[in-house]
């Protein structure tokens, strides 16, 4: 059996949720948008090593979340650094799967279907990103210029993204740079190619208001 890994990112602060409360900390259906993402991975494999990594000032409040909500699902936090970059590098160091996946952990409607998919295929070609086409038409504009271009061309990307351990470690032996994008990004950097397969539409990131009320709709609250 392979031994699998989620490190699961949450480190933002709700600027654009208009919360003095971490977006990944807000409740939905009397459960936190963070406790609903490790839900996913549990249920996906109720064995998968869980890692969360949290901001430092924030962690005391998590587990006293936990333990006053009785979520007892297994997981491990792990301080996180000042970019997103510095926090996996700081997970990777107590992940202990062959397989390797980075999740968002304001991304809490990823599907079971998703993630096996995303392990499959990482299992079979070193890494595996989910990726979602792009309805709407697209323009590009810079400056006084405006260009429509093919949609058919772009993908919306998601997570999880899943990669051998081995090539996770050695993409984060390059320095950080601000043009890191996510951990595909930095992984392409070695000049290896990205495989990416179709996830589930409502995999959406929470990060405004809104976006809350589709994650309501979508777990069939009313």
């Amino acid at each position: 059996m392979i031994e699998k890994t989620v490190i699961i990112t949450a480190g933002g602060i709700g600027k654009r949720m208009n919360s003095d409360l971490p977006k990944q900390f807000i409740e939905i259906d009397e459960k936190s948008i963070l406790a609903h993402t490790i839900a996913c991975f549990h249920a996906y494999d109720s064995e998968i090593q869980i890692l969360v990594t949290l901001p430092s000032e924030w962690i005391e409040y998590w587990n006293k979340w936990c333990f006053t909500k009785s979520f007892n699902i297994k997981h491990q936090i792990i301080e996180g650094g000042n970019e997103r970059y510095h926090s996996i590098k700081n997970a990777l160091n107590l992940a202990k799967g062959s397989l390797i996946a980075i999740h968002d952990g304001v991304r809490p409607l990823v599907s079971t279907e998703t993630i096996a998919k995303a392990f499959e295929l990482a299992n079979e070609k070193g890494n595996a990103v989910p990726v979602f086409p792009v309805k709407e038409s697209i323009r590009f504009i810079k400056s006084n210029e405006t260009n429509s271009l093919d949609r058919n061309n772009y993908f919306i990307v998601q997570t999880p993204q899943v990669f051998s351990a081995d090539l996770l470690r050695k993409a984060y032996e390059r320095n950080f740079h601000d043009f890191i994008t996510d951990d595909a990004s930095l992984v392409e950097e070695l000049g290896e190619k990205i495989y990416t397969f179709e996830g589930n539409e409502e995999n959406i990131k929470i990060t405004t208001p809104f976006d809350l009320s589709l994650m309501s709709i979508f777990l069939g609250i009313q």
